[in-house]
Order: structure tokens, then sequence, then C-alpha cells
């Protein structure tokens, strides 16, 4: 299972869906706005994105923190 999570500075839904990850060891890779990806390449992946954290699994569009902790049965 590998994750991508699209995020930016000062985000504290963006540091509990990685911290989130870590804890059950699902490997992941982090977008962040502002280094290295613009918001257009976030709107590129995902056009309705309003809020970061946006996350997919295994290239499967899951949405932010609070899906991925339903997706991940961890509610």
């Amino acid at each position: 299972m590998k994750a991508v999570v699209w995020s930016k500075d000062n985000c504290r839904y963006c540091l509990s869906a990685k911290n989130l990850l870590v804890a059950l060891g699902i490997e992941f890779e982090e977008r962040k706005i502002g280094e290295g990806y613009t918001k257009e390449d976030l709107l590129a992946a995902v056009p309705h994105a309003k809020t970061v954290p946006q996350i997919f699994i295994d290239d499967e569009y899951v949405g932010g923190y609070d899906d991925l902790k339903v997706k991940l049965n961890q509610v």
C-alpha cells in the first residue's frame, strides 16, 4: 500500500494524516504546495479540491483526513 498526500505548511490536518499513515506503517509520498508543487498541480490531480490534505492510496482518490480515517477504519 502506498499513499500520496498533497499538503502545505502549517496544516494540522496534513500533519495528522501523515502521522496516521506513519503509525500504520503505510509508505507515502508528500507533495507539498510551495515546495516543488503548485496549487495548479493539486487541481490537476483533484479538480474539486478546496482544502488540503488531499490523499490517494494506491492511485485511488480517498479525500481528506476524515476520509482517510474512515478508509483505514481508524474512526
